[in-house]
């Protein structure tokens, strides 16, 4: 690892203005990512800002959605009495990331904000159509999640915390990998009162993405025969070590059926 200065901010101002004042500035989360990549010299930094003592974490019930500081650990999604109650899916998400030790120090902000295309939390925040509170604005999901490894955040921009609408229904379901438990495809599905949303994570070349033909097909017939009748093609999906495109094309399929017997 390179030689780098600590922060430990104290509010989400302080570690932006340390963030502003130097070269290459990383935020620290739970680093379960960017620790690694720091000591395998795939990144550097000049400063690292750690988020801990910031006041940006715990969970709160806002009536028609949850808010979930950036700070919460999965651990504390994963036995949150608040998310069980008002959303089971998510909390299930949770106690499926990784193993014990990465859920008792990986934050839902340090997912969402990394945008790994195989993360489990971006597909959550997606299909329940939630939104990204950072410390200069309001974030859609929808205008969040850019590309792989991209988001909409500016350079100096903190998410401090992740609103997300409570569903009729939902689940989560994944393929995942036996060695790092990533999704090779995770589907997420939410049913509300307008329609039904579908977010696939662990395939796109792009990141996680929308499928619309599965969302028109189960919006009209909420059952698992209902995803036989739509074709996923292989065409945007990745192709890797772990599996084809056409495989990840037909998982799509079979973790979608999955997570609605599930819901």
């Amino acid at each position: 690892m390179y030689a780098t200065n600590y922060k430990k901010a104290s509010s989400v101002a302080d570690a932006a203005k340390a963030i502003a004042g130097a070269d290459e500035g990383k935020l620290l989360a739970g680093g379960m990512t960017l620790l690694p990549t720091l000591k395998q010299r795939l990144a550097s930094s000049d400063c690292l800002v750690d988020l801990a003592d910031c006041g940006i974490n715990g969970i709160s019930d806002e009536g028609s959605a949850l808010r979930i500081g950036a700070m919460t650990r999965h651990v504390e999604v994963e036995t949150s009495d608040l998310v069980a109650k008002a959303i089971p899916a998510l909390a299930q998400l949770a106690g499926g990331i990784g193993d014990r030790q990465v859920r008792n120090r990986g934050t839902i902000g340090g997912s969402v904000a990394n945008n790994d295309p195989a993360a489990c939390y971006p597909s959550a925040v997606l299909a329940l159509g939630g939104t990204v509170h950072t410390s200069k604005r309001d974030v859609a999901a929808e205008d969040f999640f850019v590309d792989m490894f991209e988001t909409a955040l500016d350079d100096d921009e903190i998410i401090e915390a992740v609103s997300l609408p409570k569903p009729e229904a939902a689940a989560y379901v994944k393929f995942p990998n036996p060695a790092s438990r990533y999704a090779m495809v995770g589907v997420f599905v939410a049913r509300f009162a307008d329609g039904v949303r579908v977010a696939v994570t662990g395939a796109g070349q792009n990141g996680v993405f929308r499928h619309k033909g599965l969302e028109d097909a189960l919006s009209s017939n909420f059952s698992p025969d209902a995803v036989d009748g739509v074709s996923i093609s292989g065409d945007e999906l990745m192709t890797d070590i772990h599996a084809s495109a056409d495989y990840r094309a037909h998982l799509i399929a079979e973790m979608t059926r999955r997570a609605v017997s599930a819901c």
